[in-house]
């Protein structure tokens, strides 16, 4: 499933429940200096409206935002010099490839001739211009958990789990279904008092009323403008919630469901690989939302006045559709590790996850086949607030059969943190573990392109891995000598430490930072490439 966090979400639920020194890192270089956290930083202010539409590019130090020094590598590091194109395979649901922010960034198959209805280069998909959809039509799906309990009780502990998660899931989702419901009369109810579809929090101080349901409306709907910030849109948000909800119970929960009859595949049979279509956007565009953010996220093109900017400036992004709106299937994704790596990916981005993997060594064999090939696969972490090291907890694809020892070098995980550095810098929602979680990188409000030429914030581990992404792209655009291994490491060994210690998951518990990561660090695009600088002399 993907790994985005609906902004409303974290509201509500705050709504349901109530209402620093850092460790210094070496200098590398003679002439320019490692970015290190200072021993306090101190927000002056709110972030403007540009500074948040931008946040992940701003610099610790410069702007005491815990960005990615993504602007101060590009005005200190990068002027004059020239790097190659990069080809980076966005494994998701999707991309927009004709998104006005993403015009001359979209890889273009070399051996295939648009439109005569042949496999030119004889890879078994036919007129594969822009990338591969294994999805076909499909879009709604159910859960992995949830496949697994419609087989029925096998004996197995997978069948046990899965059956126990399913059933709490469930429970919750109706209670969802409950506060949604609430929320949207209280929303409805201010509506009409305002006489307007859109409101801000300073539309609520306007209302006077003495009648009880609009004051307790305007009570409710103030608290969720005080826990989801500025950038909240109720009637958007509202709306989002209540598809999200309604999505679990029809589809995601639905024992009831098929999603994949209309592919016609066998989803148990990996020897069977030719299926689906080249419509890289799906059957509805606006279903290709979550995978345009992430090509966005890396790839939005720079400096052109449209939306925001993309982290890396010489990409072709490459789409491969398998995952939809539901668990991915296992057979889908090893097939477009494989079809993004056949076709030159240097990088793959895999915002998506799952609790369970019935055919997770479909999924490992693709894993080592990008390691051969030299790709790196910049995987999410997450959303759920867990420790992923716990065998409970496990969210694949992972890179450790037994969740500890790693059987490949070349992916990397990425949790999510917020706009401010401090102990609650990490994301509430992101997951977290010191053995299978490797760094942290932006993914709470971050901007970027959606479907039809619009843009939106969005926020998730699905967000923070393109930001990681974007900058191993530019390590391997600019430093190309380099392998897979040694840009895993440069983004690692390079990061800015998170405080000492740092709030984890949805209760906030306070840990020492080494509790959060392997590196208990965050993603530095300005260090990375000096690492990589350095790392490319020897």
């Amino acid at each position: 499933m993907s790994h985005i966090k609906p902004l409303n979400l974290s509201a509500f639920a705050l709504l349901v429940l109530a209402g620093c020194g850092a460790t210094m890192q070496a200098q590398v270089s003679t002439q320019k200096e490692f970015i290190t956290a200072p021993l306090a930083v101190v927000k002056k202010a709110p972030l403007t409206d540009t500074e948040l539409k931008r946040w992940s590019h701003l610099d610790l130090i410069k702007d005491s935002i815990p960005g990615m020094s993504v602007d101060k590598a590009y005005a200190e590091l990068l002027q004059g010099k020239t790097g190659v194109k990069v080809i980076v395979g966005i494994v998701d649901s999707g991309v927009d490839i004709e998104h006005e922010d993403l015009q001359g960034m979209i890889w273009t198959n070399p051996k295939e001739i648009p439109g005569n209805g042949i496999d030119d280069d004889k890879n078994g998909y036919v007129d594969d211009i822009h990338g591969w959809n294994f999805l076909g039509d499909v879009v709604k799906e159910n859960l992995e958990m949830t496949r697994i309990v419609k087989k029925g009780d096998d004996g197995s502990e997978q069948y046990k789990s899965a059956l126990a998660q399913y059933t709490e899931k469930y429970e919750k989702a109706l209670k969802d279904k409950e506060q949604v419901d609430f929320l949207l009369d209280v929303h409805n109810t201010i509506k009409k008092e305002l006489n307007k579809t859109t409101y801000k929090v300073e539309d609520l101080a306007t209302i006077t009323s003495t009648d009880p349901k609009v004051a307790r409306s305007k009570m409710v709907m103030t608290q969720i403008f005080t826990n989801a910030g500025p950038t909240f849109d109720p009637e958007a948000e509202l709306k989002d919630y209540s598809e999200h909800v309604s999505d679990e119970l029809n589809y995601n929960l639905n024992k009831d469901f098929d999603g994949r009859k209309v592919l016609g595949d066998n989803a148990e049979d990996i020897k069977s690989t030719k299926y689906g279509n080249n419509i890289v956007f799906g059957p509805d565009k606006e279903e290709a939302l979550h995978g345009t953010h992430v090509a966005g996220i890396i790839a939005q093109v720079r400096g052109n006045n449209l939306g925001g900017d993309g982290v890396a400036n010489n990409v072709e992004i490459l789409t491969v559709r398998a995952v939809p709106d539901g668990d991915e299937y296992d057979k889908d994704i090893a097939l477009a590790i494989r079809y993004a790596v056949d076709n030159g990916a240097k990088v793959i981005n895999g915002s998506f996850g799952k609790s369970f993997s019935p055919h997770k060594d479909w999924v490992y064999d693709a894993i080592k086949y990008a390691s051969k090939k030299d790709v790196l696969i910049v995987h999410a972490a997450g959303n759920d607030g867990y420790n992923i090291d716990e065998t409970e907890n496990i969210n694949y694809p992972n890179d450790a059969k037994d969740n500890i020892k790693e059987f490949a070098d070349n992916l990397i995980t990425i949790g999510a943190i917020n706009k401010l550095y401090g102990q609650n810098v990490i994301a509430g929602f992101s997951n977290f573990g010191k053995i299978n979680v490797d760094i942290f990188a932006p993914g709470e409000e971050i901007y970027a392109t959606v479907p039809n030429n619009k843009y939106k914030y969005l926020q998730g581990t699905s967000m923070a891995s393109p930001n990681a992404a974007g900058v191993a792209t530019l390590i391997r655009s600019y430093y190309p000598k380099l392998k897979a291994k040694q840009v895993k490491q440069i983004l690692m060994d390079s990061g800015v430490a998170l405080p000492d210690t740092v709030a984890l998951g949805e209760n906030n518990d306070v840990k020492p930072a080494s509790e959060s990561s392997k590196t208990a660090k965050m993603v530095n695009a300005y260090n990375a490439l000096l690492m990589a600088e350095k790392m490319s002399k020897k």
